[in-house]
Formats: C-alpha cells, sequence, structure tokens
C-alpha cells in the first residue's frame, strides 16, 4: 500500500498531464506522423515536486519504443518548453522520466486468457487448496 497524494501533487500531476499532452500531440501533428496516436494515461509527482513520472499510451505499439526514446533524448527540451508553457502555474518544473503504460496489453491479456474456451486449470481441486483459510 503506497503513501496517499497529497492534493497539491495531484493538481501538479493534472495540470502537467493536460500541459504535456497537448505540447506532445501538437508537435506529432507539426512532424506530420498522422498515422501516430499518444495520449498520456497518467502523471506521478513526487512530494517535494522534483520528478515527474509520465506514463504514455502509444499507438501504434510498433512505433511505440522508437517515439519513447525520441521523447526521452528531447526531455531536457520538453523540460523547458513545459516550463514557459506553466510559467505562471509553476515555480519550478520537474524532472520528467517517461515510461510506456502497458496497463492496457495487461488487461488484455488477461481478458484473453479468461475468455479462452479452454480452462487453463486443469485440476479444479487444486484450486480450494490453494485458498487463504
Amino acid at each position: 500500500m503506497g503513501i496517499e497524494e497529497t492534493p497539491r501533487q495531484k493538481k501538479v500531476a493534472a495540470a502537467i498531464q493536460k500541459e504535456l499532452a497537448a505540447m506532445l500531440q501538437g508537435a506529432i501533428r507539426n512532424q506530420g506522423a498522422s498515422n501516430l496516436v499518444l495520449s498520456i494515461t497518467k502523471v506521478n509527482v513526487t512530494i517535494d515536486m522534483s520528478l515527474a513520472k509520465v506514463y504514455l499510451s502509444i499507438f501504434p505499439h510498433a512505433k511505440a519504443d522508437s517515439c519513447l526514446k525520441g521523447i526521452r533524448e528531447n526531455s531536457t527540451h520538453i523540460r523547458h518548453d513545459m516550463s514557459q508553457r506553466m510559467k505562471n502555474q509553476l515555480r519550478r518544473m520537474p524532472e520528467f522520466s517517461f515510461f510506456i503504460d502497458d496497463s492496457l496489453d495487461y488487461v488484455n491479456a488477461i481478458e484473453k486468457a479468461l475468455n479462452q474456451p479452454q480452462n487453463p486449470i486443469e485440476d479444479i481441486s487444486d484450486v480450494n487448496k490453494r485458498q487463504k483459510k
């Protein structure tokens, strides 16, 4: 169980998520990559506001790694642009760490496993042994 985010952390994270999404999507449009969809699924800001973990969902998945690499290589430039965009909202822009959000892939894998015609649990008697008492 993690530590609950403060209201300030939540506000800063939401503001960063909104501005960063607009900025990155604008950059993608300007480069003419109309077949690339990028969304920011979550932003977590540390309690001291020094680091923001940014989780990205990129479609198509085949371009996700190269897109993430490009974003990471330009993180200093992105931070600078963000500080200009948000100078009236934040005194100091946190450092950004970018990650691919694979939670949707995880959910899809679980759904696929559950919808298989054959049950992955072959011996149902094992299930009762594994339950907590």
